[in-house]
Order: structure tokens, then sequence, then C-alpha cells
């Protein structure tokens, strides 16, 4: 099969040859054949030298590099790439629950987690969450769209008897521009009617990874939740957007005195309170209120003396990173007002385009304007299964600062 080829104006090679895995369509002289999107292509520079195989798509990024050297894109190389991130979610203790285990031990018992994290594992365009034994696919891409039931082969491979079904839900996430048309999908398995459990640090959580955002879950937090356990300990706890209830569940575990979790969807409170139930059953430490954030918070002067602050993406374009920088220094500036002295706060943002610098100096202009001592106690930052490529930064997006209020 003879590949389209992507030739590079002269010079604009440089990012490649140090392993950034992304071609920018200014960068592009010529293209030889006529790809179409999601097409697997080759690029070389100038000078006809080969830089890397990789997806075709239309935008700003024309080319995602699978390869680096020569290599045929098929169910041996999903199954390698797939392989080596499963042995470095094993072999750094992220995965402690498999088939073979006869029983479930303790808090460090976990079933949950990233699999693939697109650029950070070499794959750019695709991430796979796993759940117990159910594989979640998202694609990014066209081209990961079109590989999905390869790659769905070479998972099983992979995996053997740990999986018994991948769900495939990309209905969200695929370039709208593509016009793929698919609809979301089990590749392998199929739905048992079930509620799904998975298990995180010991901690039970219902997974609805057909309806619920992203995958099901927000894994990402999970090195987070644990560090908010060892300091819940006795503590008033108010857990802001609090979708699944995942802080709030690590709050009751850590013998917080109350956890009030609060988020603007009833579906999201909904299933809070379901999992607090799974872990804790009749608790009665916790609450939880369908209502907006900003108004909750109006009326919260010193009842808390721990808040979780884990909005949802502020921005998602940079033509309104100014309006998202704000909303985090209102939302934090509440928070350094409201909260008893003494007290932690543990602020987030995921948005991908807002800078840690950013992030941080719209958390230190909220506490300025607060006019209280505030102190970083911890940076935070995305976990192990969530790699960043070194290659490529842009893929830390998850960003946090665990604080002290005087």
């Amino acid at each position: 099969m003879n590949l389209c080829k992507i030739y590079l104006k002269p010079k604009k090679e440089e990012s490649l040859l140090r392993f950034h895995p992304w071609v920018f369509s200014g960068a592009v002289a010529s293209v030889e054949g006529k790809p179409a999107e999601g097409d697997i292509v080759e690029v070389y520079s100038a000078n006809n030298h080969f830089l890397g195989t990789g997806h075709y798509q239309i935008g700003s990024i024309i080319v995602r590099i699978l390869s680096f050297i020569p290599a045929g894109i098929d169910v041996a190389f999903w199954a390698e790439r797939i392989r080596r991130a499963y042995e470095l979610r094993r072999s750094i203790g992220l995965i402690t629950k498999e088939a073979s285990d006869p029983q479930l031990f303790g808090l460090s018992v976990n079933d949950t987690y990233r699999l693939i994290h697109g650029e950070g594992d070499c794959l750019p365009g695709l991430i796979i969450d796993v759940y117990a034994y159910t594989a979640v696919i998202q694609a990014h891409s066209a081209g990961m769209h079109y590989a999905r039931k390869d790659i769905a082969k070479a998972l099983c491979e992979v995996l053997g008897s740990n999986l018994r079904r991948i769900y495939y839900k990309s209905e969200g996430t695929l370039p709208f521009k593509a016009n793929l048309g698919e609809e979301n999908e089990y590749l392998y398995g199929s739905d048992n009617k079930e509620p799904s459990i998975a298990i995180e640090n010991g901690n039970k959580f219902y997974i609805d990874w057909q309806k619920g955002q992203k995958t099901g879950f927000f894994i990402d937090q999970r090195d987070n939740r644990t560090l908010l356990r060892h300091y819940a300990k006795d503590r008033a706890v108010l857990n802001m957007f609090c979708y699944t209830g995942g802080f709030s569940v690590y709050a009751l575990r850590g013998g917080a005195s109350l956890v009030h979790s609060v988020d603007s969807s009833a579906k999201a409170i909904a299933l809070t309170n379901e999992n607090v139930a799974l872990n804790f059953p009749e608790d009665a430490r916790h609450q939880a209120f369908a209502e907006d954030a900003f108004k909750f918070m109006e009326n919260i002067d010193n009842k808390y003396d721990l808040i979780i602050l884990d909005p949802p993406a502020f921005a998602k374009r940079r033509d309104v990173l100014r309006n998202a920088l704000q909303g985090y220094r209102k939302l934090n500036a509440i928070a350094f007002k409201k909260i008893k002295p003494g007290g932690l706060i543990f602020t987030f943002s995921c948005s991908q385009i807002v800078s840690k610098n950013d992030f941080r100096l719209a958390v230190f202009s909220a506490a300025a304007q607060s006019g209280r001592t505030v102190r970083i106690l911890c940076q935070l930052t995305q976990p192990a299964d969530h790699p960043i490529n070194i290659y490529h930064p842009e893929g830390e997006y998850l960003k946090g600062l665990a604080l002290q209020v005087e």
C-alpha cells in the first residue's frame, strides 16, 4: 500500500526531530496524493528525510504522529503500544485487582485506571479507561475512529480474561467536520444490564460509561482525592461541583465530621448519594444539594474548614481564556472569604488552555482580594496513568493547589 506523503517547508522539521507529535498545517509545503481525513500518511522534511507516520486530519493540526520510525499501523502495532502502557500501570502499582485475584483486601485495591492517555502514551487522539472488567474507548480523531476495531482486537489480546466488554464512546469527541455520523457501541461483549461497580483505592463507585460524562468517571483526580482523605479528619467538608461524589467519599473515608456535596445537576446529586450509600450506608454525616455553586456559597460563612473547588472546564477555546480566568478568581475569592480560619482549600482547573502560571495568578489575585494569609501546601496535578509526554507539554492539563487559609 502506497501511503500519501506530506512534505514540510524548509526548517519546519525541528519540532518533529524533538519528538513533538503534531504537524501544523502552516508547516506543510506540499502533499503527495489525496489523503482523506483519518488516513495514515508519512511525513518528510524538505530534503526528503523520513520524519514519521501518523493520522491525517483537517484543521490546524494536520498530522498526529503515531511513530517516528517506519512502522505498519496494524493490530500488532496497537497491541505493542497498549501492552507497553499496561505494563507501566502495573509496574507502578496502579492495577492491584485482576481476574486472577481470589479476594479483595483494604484500601490498596484498585481496578479503575486510564490505560491510554493520548500523546502521553504515544497514541495521540486515543483515550482508554478501564473500570474493573470494562474498557471504554474514546476517539478524538477520525484516524482513531477508523482504527477502533483493530484497537479493540489489540485490547482483547493484551488484557485477556481481565476484559469482558469494550464500549466505544466517541459521539461527543470526534471532530464534527469529519461527518462520521457514528454512534456509541459495544465493540466486544455487551451490556448485561447490571449496575457496574469499579473500585478506586478500596472505594466503590457506580460507573455509567454509556450516559455519564467523559467515560463515566473522573479518574484524573485519584491522587488528589487520596491526599484529601489524609487532610479530612474531623473537618467539615464542602465538595463543590461534586459530580459523582468522588471527593465526598474520600473525605468520609478520612474521618470528616460532615460532608456536603453540591452540584447544579440533580442527576449528579443522585449519583453522589448512591456512591456515598455504596460505601457508607445510612451515614448521617453526608448531605447533598442540587444548587448553583455561586448561590450556595453566598451563605456558608465559617461553616466549613475544607472546601473543594473542582469546576468543569471554564475555557475550551483560547478566545474565552480571559473570561475563564475571571471565573476562577471569582470562585476562589468567595471560598477565601467564607472558609473558617485555619481551613483548607483544594482548588483546580482542568482547562488545558489555562496554564499553570495563569491559574496560580488567578488564585493569587483572589487571595489578595480576600486580605487573608494563604499558604500553598501542595501543588496538584494529574496522576501517573495520565502521563505527560516530555516532548508534548500541552498534555499537562490538570493543575491544582492545596491551600491553607488563616
